[in-house]
């Protein structure tokens, strides 16, 4: 019997993009740094932060969390990655916006792991209030360290797996 699992060690050939939102960057940047945070730690090289990039990591901004899916896709298609992180935070207002949104980035990121191979990990918030954004995104506790461990366990993981 073969067991696989992932590994949060050995992390030098792993190749990762993250895909972040712009709307509602207070809470998507928090996501984002807690992410950078964990897969430095964890032996991925992010970067000096001049502008000189990593040969480890990529991120990609995008205007919202619509928009997640389909820069996940080109990034996952191209080969490039091993998996790509997404994060955003849709927060429920007054009228139906957020079950559209919320229903199609899932939908979209989903999709994109199915089609492409590539793990993609859902990184968006879907929150009632901005509070309970800001609780989950360093507060109380940085969901986008989460978001990194899973990336790293899932890149190891398909590494292990037979073709």
């Amino acid at each position: 019997m073969a067991i696989f699992e992932g590994r949060f060690t050995d992390t030098g050939g792993l190749r990762i993009a993250v895909v972040v939102a712009r709307f509602n960057d207070l809470v998507t940047g928090k996501l984002l740094s807690g992410c950078l945070d964990c897969l430095g730690r964890h032996g991925i090289d992010i970067g000096s932060g001049d502008g000189s990039g990593s040969a480890q990591l990529d991120v990609a901004w995008v205007p919202g969390s619509y928009e997640i899916p389909l820069v996940a896709q080109r990034l996952a298609a191209s080969g490039r990655y091993q998996v790509v992180i997404t994060l955003g935070a849709v927060i429920r207002g007054d009228t139906p916006h957020f079950d559209v949104v919320v229903a199609e980035v899932s939908k979209g990121v989903a999709a994109v792991s199915r089609a492409t191979g590539v793990p993609v990990i859902f990184g968006v918030l879907t929150t009632d209030t901005l509070q309970q954004a800001l609780e989950r995104a360093g507060i109380k506790s940085n969901l986008g360290w989460n978001y990194a461990l899973q990336a790293l366990e899932m890149g190891s993981l398909m590494a292990a797996l037979p073709a």
